[in-house]
């Protein structure tokens, strides 16, 4: 551990705090112990604890109490409860209460410190994840990439990443995901931040206007070419060059497209001068370009000399965690525009957004809350306000017991069947996880 884990041991029996105290001194841990939990309480005031580890029956106050208390001082410290057997029943409402969880005595020193250690790995995690956020929010110009879903939190750790680089990007993902916002998060957070990012989308072009597009044109190169014209090539000397849509490009432009990755130099359309620039280049697709290697439709070479860092943009059904605060900026953002008041949304509503699929992603929920915006009552987002109707979202079950077994279910299978992340997600503690996968019978798929 590179800080020393505090670690607070209540218990009003002197034994088990001095055995206590010795395996954790021995284990590593910042050891101080209190006799009861008024004690406890005035050592809290004065310092915080990573972990409180508390017997629940004590003379005068008691341990759930005293739990309540804890969490009013600092709700990130991890309380462990111990108990007796006859009182578990008291520790499971603990666990619903905020514990992390609860060990019964007499127990066994090897079991204590394993919990103790996943205690550990808890506050490691929720460090590094404090950390990542904190980073992040360093980031420049990234306003409009919302969410703190863990897919999201991913995206943006590999934007803190590679933006310093000069490195080729793919980003990959489906419509209306984002990716242009992602490729100019990365410019904006690069060296090449003070030049121009410059951006071609090129499944909206012809063959020909690409190339010129791409390389520029000298004057009387073809019909219409009154001038000489810069490509975005040269427009993007010391800056980044962004190209849309890359998986839809012809043989030729793929081959052109090698030779001035390969050399940074290239020849205007119409001309014989060879003119230098100095780019990063950053591609975004929808398609499956390793699909199209293996069909001949894309360049081997030109994949790889492309594909140096891929950054994966999830579905928004992926993480519909990040829904409301999507729908929050889009109530600012829109209302702003309009220069409306600022209008509320109902959670009738908003668990009608949660319940869609969005096969237009967050490009999809944009447009459907600046529509209800325009068509609503200037108050709040109502359900009639947006442009869903039942079919787009699923009726089919009879009753909430069946629509909460199969909600389980997915999370569960979603996370492998990890108890712990599922029981995040579910925003339940694990013993009431158990406790529903025992009700609705639920079983992993690796048991038979």
């Amino acid at each position: 551990m590179d800080k020393k884990i505090s670690l607070l041991i209540v218990d009003d029996e002197e034994s088990v705090r001095d055995s206590l105290y010795n395996w954790f001194i021995e284990d590593g841990y910042d050891v101080d112990c209190a006799k009861n939990a008024k004690e406890a309480l005035s050592m809290l005031e004065a310092r915080d604890f990573d972990i409180i580890l508390a017997d629940i029956k004590m003379p005068g106050m008691d341990g759930m109490e005293m739990h309540k208390r804890i969490k009013s001082l600092n709700k990130d410290s991890i309380v462990i409860i111990m108990t007796a057997f006859a009182s578990v029943e008291t520790a499971v409402q603990a666990l619903k209460e905020g514990a992390y969880d609860y060990i019964t005595k007499p127990f066994d020193p090897d079991d204590l410190s394993h919990l103790l250690r996943n205690a550990v790995s808890q506050i490691s995690l929720r460090t590094e994840n404090e950390a990542l956020k904190d980073r992040i929010t360093t980031l420049e110009n990234i306003d409009d990439i919302i969410g703190s879903s863990e897919a999201m939190l991913r995206v943006l750790k590999e934007v803190e990443s590679v933006a310093p680089s000069n490195s080729s990007v793919i980003i990959t993902g489906e419509s209306g995901t984002g990716k242009e916002i992602i490729a100019r998060a990365i410019h904006a957070n690069s060296p090449r931040k003070y030049f121009p990012m410059v951006s071609v989308h090129c499944g909206a072009l012809s063959e020909n206007l690409l190339e010129s597009e791409l390389f520029g044109h000298e004057k009387g190169a073809f019909t219409g070419a009154m001038y000489n014209r810069k490509g975005r090539f040269e427009m993007a000397d010391g800056g980044t060059i962004f190209l849309d849509e890359i998986g839809t490009i012809s043989p030729k432009m793929q081959i052109e497209l090698l030779r001035v990755l390969e050399t940074k130099t290239f020849v205007r359309v119409g001309g014989n001068k060879e003119i230098e620039s100095d780019f990063r280049i950053i591609c975004a697709t929808n398609k499956d370009l390793k699909k199209l290697v293996a069909e001949g439709k894309f360049r081997e070479d030109l994949y790889y000399r492309l594909n140096v860092v891929n950054i994966r943009i999830p579905p928004l059904r992926e993480r519909l965690e990040d829904i409301p605060l999507l729908v929050d900026h889009f109530i600012n953002k829109f209302c702003t525009s309009m220069s409306r008041n600022i209008i509320s949304i109902k959670d009738v509503t908003l668990k009608r957004l949660k319940d869609y699929n969005y096969p237009g992603n967050v490009r999809e929920l944009e447009n459907m809350i600046e529509r209800a915006i325009v068509v609503g009552n200037g108050k709040e987002i109502l359900p009639r306000d947006l442009p869903l109707d039942k079919k787009t979202t699923d009726t089919s079950y009879e009753s909430l017991e069946d629509l909460e077994k199969k909600y389980i279910a997915n999370v569960l299978d979603k996370y492998e069947w990890n108890i712990s992340k599922s029981a995040r997600v579910l925003k339940v503690d694990r013993v009431t996880l158990y406790n529903k996968i025992r009700k609705y019978g639920l079983t992993s798929p690796g048991k038979s």
